[in-house]
């Protein structure tokens, strides 16, 4: 009896119950899953300047609330976002300290709108609320998301074009011809290897990391969303408001995509079980959370699901563990330290394929749903979304400023396609989505790399 125990461990059965394997094994489990999860998530504080530090204290706390909030029934691991990079940079493109804070206040303000939709559901019910988010606005905008931060990762790139060449052989020979954990962790192997590649070429500098203390305070007052408020800008608060808030809208659909694929992989509708209304409060408020102390928004993603359904442990102890270890690693400034001192040429050449890969989920988002741009309406949405975001991003303004009394007030290229694609679609006639409560598979996106089987 034992022996087949041991057999549904290595995948050939579902495990619903961990504790059945043992102590040490779920351990490794745990471990395993936070490496699974630690690629993406230290990724967006060290493109963005934000504490990788407080960004994993705040991902294992974020998901210890989000588990809380669903009653513990969902395996749900919650990291960093890529979709809000380009919130982030919009208001401290050059990861500037002191504009930071500003930018986290925006992602947080954001994180508002999970609630608010939370609400909505639970009082409406799902479908008549997703109507207003239908593919062609939320697919649009995410393929605007990924191309708005194309130039950076170029920029990135032109540093060391070879060192960034080999983050992206690596990234993409995992995800395509990649097995078991080196197909569902590939983005944290492109970093590894292109990274060892510049520090054994003499291009990276370890100074930093030899001074770093191994243990730390995770949390820093200055990088707080509090410290603004002792000098503070007005006009640049309501301008990170106006602007990140929208991006929110693709991430709640992502929200959507990412249970419905969990739910596919556990054999559970946690659309119904929870609720839809649970999963997105657990988001809003772990996102909220963690803006307010200075770390990225936290949401559920992709390698995730890979994960589960390499290993077909589907017991949210073993993430509840993953979180525990994230935490615990949060409190070493080396680690910091040697995540902070990767090149730019890394993190170039991740991102060329990431942001790619953002845009082309968006594409896939409006294919697979099967959006008729015969219908004009849909044609007009479609491009005013596009070249509304794209166009302002790269104009010579780069936003669209103007002034209230004393206030002066600057709207991203995201921000105003979003609001217009919301409004025409709302105002024009022909609507032809109906979201599907029982298959909602087909509304959702993932924005990380889509590694692992959803079924």
């Amino acid at each position: 009896m034992s022996d087949k125990k041991q057999k549904t461990v290595l995948g050939e059965g579902a495990i619903y119950d961990a504790r059945q394997l043992g102590v040490p094994r779920m351990l490794i489990l745990g471990i395993q899953h936070m490496f699974a999860m630690f690629g993406a998530t230290v990724l967006v504080p060290a493109l963005t300047g934000l504490s990788v530090s407080t960004t994993l204290l705040f991902a294992g706390l974020g998901t210890f609330l989000f588990h809380f909030l669903t009653k513990g029934k969902v395996p749900a691991f919650l990291g960093s976002s890529f979709a809000y990079l380009a919130g982030y940079w919009a208001i401290a493109p050059n990861g500037e300290m002191e504009l930071l804070p500003y930018a986290c206040f925006g992602v947080a303000c954001s994180g508002l709108l999970y609630l608010i939709l939370s609400g909505c559901i639970k009082a409406f019910g799902t479908s008549k609320v997703m109507k207003f988010f239908p593919p062609i606005v939320t697919g649009p905008i995410i393929i605007a998301i990924g191309l708005t931060l194309s130039q950076s990762a170029i920029d990135n790139c032109t540093t060391n074009w070879w060192i960034a060449l080999i983050a992206i052989v690596v990234v993409v020979v995992c995800n395509i011809w990649g097995k078991g954990m080196i197909k569902i962790i590939p983005i944290i192997l492109g970093v590894l290897a292109s990274y060892i590649v510049a520090a054994v070429t003499g291009n990276v500098d370890f100074t930093t990391v030899k001074e770093a203390a191994w243990i730390g305070l995770p949390v820093a007052w200055d990088s707080t969303v509090f410290s603004i408020f002792s000098n503070l800008d007005v006009s640049l608060l309501i301008t990170s408001v106006i602007t990140i808030m929208p991006i929110a809208l693709a991430t709640m659909v992502e929200h959507i995509g990412d249970v419905s694929a969990i739910s596919s992989t556990v054999g559970q509708n946690y659309i119904k079980s929870p609720g839809l209304h649970r999963t997105l409060l657990g988001d809003g408020v772990a996102t909220i959370l963690a803006s307010l102390f200075g770390a990225p928004a936290n949401t559920t993603y992709g390698e995730n699901t890979g994960v589960l359904s390499l290993t077909k442990v589907f017991d949210p102890l073993v993430i509840r563990l993953a979180a525990g270890f994230a935490i615990l690693f949060s409190f070493s400034p080396k680690i910091e330290a040697l995540i902070s001192a990767m090149p730019a040429a890394t993190i170039g050449g991740v991102s060329l394929v990431l942001y790619g890969m953002i845009s082309a989920v968006g594409v896939r988002n409006v294919v697979e749903t099967k959006v008729d741009f015969s219908k004009s309406r849909n044609v007009i949405i479609a491009a005013l979304i596009l070249v509304l975001s794209i166009g302002i991003k790269y104009s010579a303004a780069g936003a669209v400023a103007f002034q209230i009394g004393s206030v002066s007030i600057s709207l991203s290229g995201l921000a105003i396609g979003a609001f217009v694609g919301i409004v025409l679609n709302a105002v024009l006639p022909g609507k032809d989505y109906l979201f599907d409560e029982e298959t909602p598979g087909d509304t959702g996106v993932n924005f990380e790399m889509n590694a692992g089987k959803n079924k």
